[in-house]
């Protein structure tokens, strides 16, 4: 896949969950569309930037693909949905309206600490997970 066809996920560097989020994609991604970078990064920072992205008021999940921006539920469903195989089945809840996914990725979102911890800093990727990692 093209390097400007790949999937960039923004994502919380200092959550467990967001984090083993990762982790979960990283082991899925057969066909290699995602990269990564934390929101506290230099690079997610700048990111968000380019895209306009209101920084301060963004701290789980964005998913960046085909020149749009996607957010919490719709950034998740999109998530399977690029993994392919059986994930994509659960795509189907994309017809569940915005209005009902979102209070409860929002509510899953604000007990997140709560319920995974956090890292002192950031994610560090090995060397053979480095080129996945935008830097």
């Amino acid at each position: 896949m093209e390097e400007d066809k790949k999937v960039i996920l923004l994502f919380d560097g200092v959550c467990n969950l967001c984090n083993a989020s990762v982790n979960f994609i990283l082991s899925r991604d057969k066909k290699d569309r995602f990269r990564f970078a934390a929101l506290q990064s230099d690079e997610g920072k700048t990111i968000l930037a380019d895209w306009k992205l209101p920084a301060g008021e963004i701290d789980s999940v964005v998913l960046l693909e085909n020149g749009t921006a996607y957010f919490r539920s719709e950034a998740a469903l999109r998530i399977l949905k690029n993994l392919g195989g059986a994930w994509i089945l659960l795509y189907v809840f994309v017809i569940v309206p915005v209005f009902i996914r979102d209070p409860i990725y929002n509510w899953i979102a604000r007990n997140r600490f709560k319920w995974y911890g956090k890292r002192e800093t950031c994610r560090v990727p090995d060397e053979a997970l480095k080129k996945k990692f935008l830097q």
